[in-house]
Order: structure tokens, then sequence, then C-alpha cells
């Protein structure tokens, strides 16, 4: 699963407590929800107002990576320096570097913005993902959002790209 939503500068001024409450109350959700990997990242690209890591933490049994990276691109760009020259490139090398440090591509993402505009940091995520937009600010986001996101993505019927017969 993966929530993108908010801009960096929306992000720094969230502070520490915040965060620390968001990702637990985020992570509480799609643990509950049986989910394993939950990612976090910001929806547009940009230089951090100052550093911002990627960090990591388990709540429940889900494990949230909280990825400041809102350009799709450069996380592309930035993967394929990253994969070994003795690996054969192929879209599983590329995944697992893309992805690290989740196991696979997010089933559901969630975005916070209009259903008109896709986020530039979703560039490989698009392929397989159900998306779920949402129209709320990023410090207004609450773990029912992501509750309902998760409910509306467990009624769908995927097709992965093929056609209804």
């Amino acid at each position: 699963m993966m929530v993108v939503g908010g801009t960096l500068h929306e992000w720094d001024v969230l502070g520490d407590e915040r965060w620390s409450r968001r990702v637990d109350e985020l992570g509480r959700v799609v643990s509950d929800a049986g989910g394993r990997w939950l990612t976090t990242r910001a929806y547009e690209p940009g230089e951090p107002p100052v550093d911002l890591p990627t960090w990591t933490r388990v709540v429940g049994g889900c494990e949230v990576l909280v990825d400041p990276c809102g350009d799709g691109r450069r996380r592309f760009a930035e993967a394929m320096a990253a994969l070994d020259p003795s690996d054969e490139v192929n879209e599983a090398t590329v995944a697992a570097v893309l992805y690290a440090p989740a196991e696979a591509e997010p089933d559901l993402v969630l975005i916070l913005g209009p259903p008109t505009q896709l986020p530039p940091s979703l560039v490989w995520e698009l392929a397989y993902a159900e998306l779920v937009f949402v129209e709320v600010a990023w410090d207004a986001l609450e773990p029912a959002h992501l509750a309902a996101a998760i409910d509306d993505f467990a009624g769908r019927r995927r097709r992965f790209g093929g056609l209804d017969e």
C-alpha cells in the first residue's frame, strides 16, 4: 500500500510528534487490514526544505516506509544506478531496487489530491496499482481516509490491464 500526498514543505512542518503519531495510526490501519507494507511519499518533486531522510518503522505487522522523494524520474534514475552491474536488467531487478525495502509493488495507492492529476512521484507504480483519490490536505489526512480506501479497494474486481469479457 502507498499514500501519496503533501509537499515537502508540508511534510517538514508536520513536526516529529505528529509524524510519529501519523505513522503509528496509518500503520495500524494497514496492519489491521493484513498489509505488511505502507509507503508514504511526497506528492510533488522538489528539494526538501531541510534534510528529510527516508526512514522506516514497524507498527504491528506492518512496516511503514517514509520516503520524501516526490520525483519519480529521479527515483527511477537512482534505482538504475543502484543495480548490480552483474545482474540482468529486467522488470524484476528494477522493481526490487525501486521498492526496497518493501518486497513488492503496491496494490493500492491512496492519492491526496484531485483525480484529474497524477503525482509525478508515481512513474513506475501506475502500471498495476489501484488508485483511490481523496481530496484532503496532507495535514488533514486521517486513518479513516486510509480505511475507506482499503474498503473501496476490497470491493474492486482487479483486471491487471485486461479487458472485461
